[in-house]
């Protein structure tokens, strides 16, 4: 299985199909491998009434491994989450939350991918030393009461370490 994964990453870091190709022309496995892992499309989202601003929290869905940044029941995660977004490549140009640092939204906005991207720096443990991962930072969603969401309003900086 490793070695599966080996070939098919140096296969990927040879083609670099997110240079060549539009989120729309991706097939599902490039759509993929083009996640970064940082995790925080799974936080929990809180609306502004009065302004109707979206607030980001600390709060992870009920389906998201905190220690690996996975859903644990990806496939089928819609039927566990009835409100979970799939993302697509028009859901990237519309969805106002996604974060700067996203390699959806950075390729959509035509700037590439960010170094610390596991297809480019070649492991995913560096998304996390450089503070895009929420792994190790959130709590899970059943584990606060409704009336409390309000207290993990979280502030996660929407920028992008330094290029190298």
């Amino acid at each position: 299985m490793v070695k599966n994964i080996m070939v098919w990453q140096k296969k990927v870091w040879q083609e670099k199909f997110w240079q060549e190709k539009t989120l729309d022309e991706m097939n599902e496995e490039e759509w993929e491998a083009l996640c970064d892992g940082c995790g925080r499309c799974c936080l929990v989202k809180l609306e502004d009434e009065d302004s109707g601003e979206i607030l980001k929290s600390d709060i992870h869905c009920k389906l998201f491994d905190c220690e690996t940044a996975k859903c644990l029941k990806y496939e089928d995660r819609q039927k566990y989450v009835s409100d979970c977004v799939r993302l697509t490549p028009a859901k990237i140009k519309q969805l106002n939350w996604i974060p700067a640092s996203c390699a959806y939204r950075r390729i959509a906005e035509g700037r590439g991918l960010a170094w610390w991207h596991p297809l480019l720096c070649g492991e995913g443990e560096t998304i996390k030393k450089v503070g895009i991962s929420v792994v190790g930072r959130t709590v899970c969603e059943s584990e606060i009461k409704p009336d409390e969401f309000v207290d993990h309003i979280a502030y996660w900086p929407d920028f992008e370490p330094d290029e190298r």
